[in-house]
């Protein structure tokens, strides 16, 4: 894998949350609402190092859906709401919560991903029989 080029880092918190390149701060970082571009438009860094996975998905899920749920229970509990009445005011409560947090979460964790060269583990077996050999 080639080393990147060094690049005075961004904030990843600044660039992320803009939904920003994290290394120029300056192209856009998605291509629609969740999908991320191949690269950047602006200094042309490559994106394929990127992989959010679920991360973003489960921090929106216990932060806003769990207090979404517990509303809609709390009002079911005291008020005896009708199906429709958790249309109007539980349904848009939860997209408010859940939908919007998606996209900057996802930016961030991106961003951090290139800020600290974050990238999957391998094992590399001439590495470990090198350490072995001088042992």
């Amino acid at each position: 894998m080639p080393k990147r080029v060094h690049v005075p880092p961004l904030s990843p918190l600044q660039a992320g949350l803009r939904g920003r390149c994290p290394r120029c701060g300056r192209g856009s970082l998605f291509n629609g609402f969740l999908e991320l571009h191949k690269q950047c438009d602006a200094c042309g860094l490559d994106y394929s190092f990127a992989d959010p996975a679920d991360g973003p998905a489960f921090f929106v899920m216990c932060f806003a859906c769990v207090p979404s749920v517990a509303l809609a229970l709390w009002l079911e509990a005291v008020y005896s709401l009708p199906y429709w009445a958790h249309l109007f005011t539980t349904l848009p409560f939860l997209l408010v919560t859940c939908v919007p947090p998606l996209r900057p979460l996802k930016g961030w964790f991106v961003a951090r991903q290139y800020y600290y060269d974050a990238e999957e583990g391998r094992l590399a077996l001439e590495d470990v029989r090198a350490k072995h050999q001088t042992t």
